[in-house]
């Protein structure tokens, strides 16, 4: 799922291209991706684009007469932009935003259909799609402490709480807690006031050092290539892998579908972290350390 990083430089390059530029049309590939039914299709029509903005992991078209388009891009749900001498065809395209001077294509790869498209009318309307996480870049150390114990649940959980912090995923939540030497498994209100203070500065070097990788990356094209997964990653995406400060192996836990990646020397002071799926099927042949595995 695109993360902040990834969101800041879409919007970017969606200021550049659309702020200004008046909507010819809406057109839906897959009626799935449009979650509303009010105001309808034909009201932006030519209604010009003021603003983009971002809410949470959601990206806002904010055109004239208080009509907004809310994109939610999800796990496999991405953007892309071409002119109107290069379209994009296909099943994986779901709607585009036709413009005089090219497309905004919202795609989605693979059969499940998640992203969505959320067409709304007034300011108010858009409180809705709030779920009240604080802006990583807008918060005090002291409000991060605050909202990090206000419930307890282990560190990487909390981090990726849209409730609780805006714009964090799976992916660099592993990247911030590795960077902070934290278990991804430790409990909030077991954290110690320096350990918060070690995930706070890492959470705005981590995301400030990839929006800024990101951005370095794309340079004056539209950014098409949205992935969780960079070789520049310290953990996230590195099982096996050699860690980027002590050479151990990555490791992994698997749950619902998420993998979480840490390293066992810098992160959980060599213990093994408990793959819930593995370990209780392994029971006492759960290994314990790495000596206990077999590279």
């Amino acid at each position: 799922m695109p993360e902040l990083p990834d969101l800041a430089v879409y919007l970017e390059h969606l200021q550049a291209l659309v702020v200004g530029q008046p909507l010819e049309r809406i057109t839906v590939h897959n009626p799935f991706v449009l979650r509303t039914v009010s105001p309808g299709l034909d009201e932006f029509r030519l209604a010009r684009v003021i603003a983009v903005r971002r809410i949470g992991k959601q990206l806002v078209l904010c055109f004239e007469h208080e009509l907004f388009s809310v994109i939610h891009l999800m796990i496999a749900g991405r953007l892309r932009w071409r002119d109107t001498a290069r379209p994009i065809k296909g099943r994986h395209v779901m709607a585009a935003f036709q413009f005089p001077h090219g497309v905004l294509y919202l795609t989605e790869a693979g059969s499940t259909r998640r992203c969505a498209i959320s067409l709304v009318k007034g300011e108010e309307s858009l409180f809705s799609f709030d779920r009240g996480g604080l802006e990583p870049f807008e918060v005090s150390v002291s409000e991060f402490a605050a909202r990090l114990r206000s419930e307890n649940h282990t560190v990487k959980r909390a981090l990726t709480d849209p409730r609780l912090f805006s714009g964090i995923g799976n992916a660099y939540s592993d990247e911030m807690l590795h960077a902070a030497g934290l278990s991804p498994l430790l409990l909030t209100r077991r954290i110690t006031d320096d350990e918060v203070e070690r995930l706070f500065e890492s959470m705005k070097e981590t995301l400030e050092a990839w929006t800024a990788r990101l951005r370095q990356s794309a340079g004056d094209q539209f950014p098409d290539k949205v992935t969780a997964f960079h070789e520049e990653m310290s953990a996230h995406g590195k099982f096996g892998l050699p860690c980027s400060k002590c050479h151990s192996p990555i490791q992994r836990i698997r749950y619902s579908g998420r993998e979480t990646n840490y390293c066992v020397h810098c992160q959980t002071g060599d213990r093994l972290l408990a793959d819930r799926a593995l370990s209780r099927l392994l029971k006492q042949d759960w290994p314990r350390s790495l000596d206990d595995l077999d590279y």
